[in-house]
């Protein structure tokens, strides 16, 4: 099973910013947990960051017919992009939303997801352990 792991803008600085809310953990950090995790449930990942939209669009565009499922924390992204979106919906590739936060506790603005609808779940407010729930319950669905 191959699960690709996207992750949007600014996460390339975790452990330097807003510790009080994504945790000291730096994206290398939880990358190394995600491996540990996938090794133990026999699971091959690819881990993709960037802080462009139109690379995360060609990723889950390149995803459709190379990988089973889609891990994606699509940050900023997951309150403004339709294109993410869209991208997600046309590769029909079971894909899971994470966040770091609950980003139900926070701004309003940060309330509305573009993704969660076109997902099969969305995880938020666990810091890195979403990371690696998300990943389980990927794994799962895609077994049954």
């Amino acid at each position: 099973m191959k699960i690709l792991v996207l992750n949007g803008p600014n996460l390339n600085m975790l452990g330097a910013r807003e510790v009080d809310k994504y945790g000291i953990m730096t994206l290398d950090d939880i990358n190394k947990e995600l491996k540990s995790l996938a090794d133990t449930i026999k699971v091959e990942l690819e881990i993709f960051q960037s802080n462009k939209e139109s690379d995360l669009v060609d990723k889950i565009q390149e995803s459709l017919g190379n990988f089973d499922g889609i891990l994606i924390n699509p940050a900023a992204f997951t309150h403004t992009s339709v294109a993410i979106r869209d991208a997600i919906l046309a590769v029909n590739v079971p894909t899971v939303e994470i966040h770091l936060s609950n980003v139900y506790s926070r701004e309003e603005f940060r309330h509305h997801s573009y993704i969660a609808p076109v997902c099969i779940g969305q995880i938020c407010g666990f810091k890195e352990d979403s990371y690696l729930a998300g990943l389980r319950v990927l794994t799962n669905y895609i077994k049954k």
